[in-house]
C-alpha cells in the first residue's frame, strides 16, 4: 500500500459486527487492486490501516474516497470535507431494508454516490445506487483438511452433527427459535449439538439468561452452548467444524454468514430475509423457512441432520455456488470500479 491511500474505508466500531467483518475482509483483497486503507479502531493487523488523525490531515494535492458504512462514518466524512476541507468523495453503502430516519436520509443525501447490497435495499435509499452484492473470500473460507481433528482441537465433540448459529445473542438473531428446534429435536437425535457463538450485550442478557435456563431445564446445557464471541481467526474455525448451519433471523440487511458457512462447504437452513434468498440455493444448497416460524425451522433442520449423504452434497454444491457466484474478488473489482468513477470526476 502507499503511503498516501486513494481510499479510506472507515471503521469507527471496535467490537466485531457485519460492518466491521466487511471491512476485515473486503480491504486485504481491495488493496491488490487499488491503494486503500482502514482506518479506525481494533482491526487485525492483516488489514492496511492509518491512524484517524492521519486520514483527517492528508495532503489536499488530489481527491480521495471517504467509503462510509454507518451514520458516524457519514456524519465524519462530512466533517473532514467541509470543516477540515480534505478533498474527499463521499461514498456509502447501506445494506439496510427499512425506511431510513430522517438524519440518516439528510446524511444519504448529502453523499457523492450511493452503493447497496442488494436491490432490497437499494429501494429504500430514495436514490440511485449501484447494487454489489457481498462475496466472501473462499481463500480464507474454505472447508476442513479434518473435521475431527479441527473439533478435538476446539474442544468440541469430533463425532457430533453440529448445527452453528453465529452473531449476536438476540431476538432480532432469531436466537429463541433455534433454541426451541433444538429443544425440539436433540432428544431424538443424540449426536446433534448447536453451538451459539457471539456477544451478549447488557441490553440482551435477560434474553441470554432465560434461553439458558430452559436449555438447563431440558438437560441439554452439554449439547446447546454458547460460546461467546470469539476472535476472527477463531470464528473461521468453527465454521469449519460445523455439519449445518442456520439462520433463523426475524430481520437482516445482508446475511453474510450463509455464504462464510457456505464456503467451508457447510449447507445452511435460513429464514426468507435480507438477501438469503440470493444467497442461497432451497433444496440444493440448503432450505428457505418463513419468517419467525419455529415449526418450519425445525422440520428443515432435521430434514438435513437426518440425511448425511445429502449434507454432504449440499455442503459440496454450496461451495460451488460460492466460488462461481460469489467469490470476494467480485465485490472487491466492483467497488473499485466505484472509486475509479469517483476519483475520475471533474
Amino acid at each position: 500500500m502507499t503511503d498516501t491511500p486513494l481510499v479510506i474505508a472507515p471503521n469507527l466500531k471496535r467490537r466485531l459486527s457485519g460492518v466491521t467483518a466487511t471491512v476485515v475482509r473486503l480491504i486485504p483483497v481491495q488493496a491488490r487492486l487499488i491503494a486503500i486503507a482502514a482506518t479506525g479502531p481494533g482491526l487485525p493487523p492483516e488489514v492496511p490501516h492509518i491512524p484517524l488523525l492521519r486520514a483527517a490531515t492528508l495532503p489536499r494535492d488530489h481527491w480521495r474516497v471517504w467509503h462510509a458504512r454507518r451514520n458516524t462514518e457519514m456524519a465524519l466524512g462530512l466533517i473532514l470535507r467541509h470543516l477540515l476541507r480534505r478533498r474527499y468523495r463521499l461514498l456509502f453503502t447501506s445494506a439496510a431494508q427499512r425506511r431510513h430516519t430522517g438524519f440518516t436520509r439528510w446524511l444519504i443525501r448529502q453523499q457523492d454516490a450511493l452503493v447497496a447490497t442488494s436491490p432490497q435495499a437499494a429501494s429504500y435509499l430514495e436514490r440511485p445506487a449501484t447494487v454489489i452484492l457481498h462475496g466472501v473470500d473462499t481463500q480464507v473460507f474454505t472447508p476442513a483438511p479434518d473435521r475431527a481433528a479441527l473439533r478435538r482441537d476446539l474442544g468440541l465433540d469430533p463425532d457430533a452433527l453440529l448445527i452453528g448459529c453465529f452473531g449476536r445473542i438476540r431476538a432480532q438473531k432469531g436466537v429463541d427459535l433455534l433454541v426451541q428446534a433444538g429443544l425440539d429435536l436433540l432428544p431424538d437425535r443424540p449426536r446433534a449439538q448447536i453451538v451459539f457463538t457471539g456477544r451478549i450485550t447488557p441490553d440482551n442478557r435477560a434474553f441470554a439468561d432465560e434461553l439458558q435456563a430452559r436449555i438447563s431445564a431440558a438437560g441439554l446445557s452439554d449439547r446447546i452452548r454458547f460460546l461467546g464471541e470469539l476472535p476472527w481467526d477463531q470464528l473461521i474455525r468453527h465454521y469449519q467444524a460445523l455439519d449445518l448451519f442456520a439462520a433463523p433471523a426475524r430481520w437482516e440487511g445482508f446475511g453474510l454468514t450463509p455464504l462464510e458457512a457456505a464456503a467451508c462447504a457447510v449447507p445452511t437452513v435460513a429464514a426468507r430475509v435480507g438477501a438469503y434468498e440470493t444467497l442461497i440455493r432451497d433444496g440444493r444448497t440448503g432450505s428457505l423457512v418463513p419468517i419467525d416460524d419455529a415449526p418450519a425451522l425445525t422440520a428443515a433442520l432435521a430434514r438435513w441432520l437426518d440425511d448425511d449423504p445429502g449434507r454432504v452434497a449440499a455442503g459440496q454444491a454450496a461451495r460451488a455456488h460460492v466460488a462461481q457466484t460469489h467469490a470476494i474478488e467480485g465485490e472487491a473489482r466492483a467497488l473499485v470500479q466505484v472509486y475509479r468513477d469517483l476519483l475520475a470526476r471533474p
